[in-house]
């Protein structure tokens, strides 16, 4: 015999949540409080729900030292980009007294920043509970010179020191990562100039670093005229990231580039590419795929080393997978071998499609249902113009504002 249960009322749960609890909207303005969070910060409800967080608790002005507001801010932005909980060091941040305009009180706080997805997979929300900790810190971090702490309090007020100090370090590796991917996104940047590009207002390319992490600037795409009004377009991918990767991206661009040039044929120009890849380290295992397409007999001709394939989408919606020509990435055999390469005729008024793995892959997701997303979306949208179907297309994978890798885009209206 089965016994009903009452639905749970999981808004009156919140509100009696004995620690101090508000939720924010993706945009920091405060949606929800629970009795606790009022009763500690000595704010109504009314005087928080619906302002910015940091409209409602600025800055103690006359701290010249304050920088709670700064290290909340940037723990919230953190959980925005990253999706994952974020557990802050203590932290004093001073609350402004209600009733009593430019007086704020000395507060320390324990707070960890919590997201909620939404269906769409992206933050809805964010949890922010802050334990109020103030009393253990005047009563045992700023004790009077001379006054003995005994041996619980004197470990507590050393893990409190030691926390404040891990909190500095990893702030200062959070910045030195930051510039260090700023120099490797500008490097990257600076090395995908394609001059032959602007002869192409029918090539829409698109280059967007990982969201998150050193996880950049492997990826390239290149376009490259051809002396008989044929042209090239290639995208490769570099194991490795950060300025490694950058430099090894464009050794390797720069190389396939002058192949394909003297060579034409796009798998000879990837086996000069292979070879050459020996002799640079962090070269090996790179996947690059190079299209030639001739304009006069409307012909493509392609190779591949090891990279997922790139698509023929017909004005219908119907579509070819270029996957007839594939081999393994560069350097991975052992002694040379030819590579092979395929071609097939196009439509004028096709669009052909290249991209990187960071464009189709999710993790703990298998590859062929990133690709199937891909064609589907190509099938859907296969009339839009260059730049409007590279848009839609990294709009609809979900990654307009960057994956877990990055992502080099090109698309040919031929």
């Amino acid at each position: 015999m089965s016994v009903a249960t009452a639905p749970v009322d999981y808004e009156a749960l919140f509100a009696v949540t004995p620690s101090p609890h508000l939720v924010l909207g993706p945009d920091l303005v405060i949606v929800a409080v629970n009795e606790a969070y009022c009763c500690a910060t000595r704010h109504s409800r009314q005087d928080l729900v619906g302002r910015y967080l940091f409209e409602a608790f600025p800055e103690n002005p006359a701290d010249p030292d304050a920088d709670g507001m700064r290290n909340l801010s940037a723990s919230l932005h953190r959980v925005l980009r990253s999706k994952e909980p974020d557990t802050m060091a203590m932290q004093k941040y001073d609350i402004p007294v209600p009733d009593h305009p430019g007086v704020f009180e000395e507060r320390w706080w324990s707070p960890i920043n919590i997201p909620v997805l939404g269906p769409d997979g992206q933050v809805a929300w964010i949890v922010h509970r802050a334990e109020d900790v103030t009393d253990f810190v005047l009563s045992h971090c700023l004790s009077q010179p001379g006054d003995a702490l005994k041996e619980r309090e004197a470990m507590e007020a050393e893990l409190y020191a030691r926390a404040r100090e891990l909190q500095l370090v990893n702030e200062q590796l959070r910045q030195a990562h930051a510039r260090e991917r700023q120099v490797a996104v500008t490097l990257q940047e600076a090395m995908l100039q394609s001059p032959d590009l602007d002869n192409h207002r029918n090539v829409a390319v698109r280059y967007l670093p990982a969201a998150q992490g050193l996880n950049v600037c492997g990826d390239w795409y290149d376009v490259v005229d051809l002396p008989d009004n044929g042209f090239t377009v290639a995208v490769g991918d570099v194991v490795g990231h950060g300025l490694e990767a950058a430099a090894v991206m464009g050794m390797l661009r720069s190389a396939l580039s002058a192949a394909v040039r003297a060579l034409r044929d796009p798998a000879k120009a990837i086996e000069v590419l292979g070879l050459y890849a020996r002799s640079v380290e962090g070269a090996l295992a790179t996947t690059v795929v190079k299209a030639v397409v001739d304009t006069h007999r409307c012909h493509i001709t392609y190779s591949s080393a090891g990279h997922p394939p790139p698509v023929l989408v017909r004005p219908d919606g119907t579509f070819v997978l270029l996957d007839q020509a594939t081999d393994p990435p560069l350097g991975t055999r052992p002694q040379h071998v030819p590579r092979p390469q395929a071609a097939l005729p196009y439509t004028p008024g096709d669009a052909l499609v290249l991209y990187t793995d960071g464009l189709i892959e999710r993790r703990g997701e298998d590859v062929d249902v990133g690709l199937r997303r891909l064609t589907d979306t190509l099938a859907a949208n296969s009339r839009l113009s260059p730049d409007h179907l590279a848009d839609t297309l990294l709009s609809r994978l979900g990654v307009s504002g960057g994956g877990d890798d990055d992502i080099a885009l090109i698309v040919v209206r031929l």
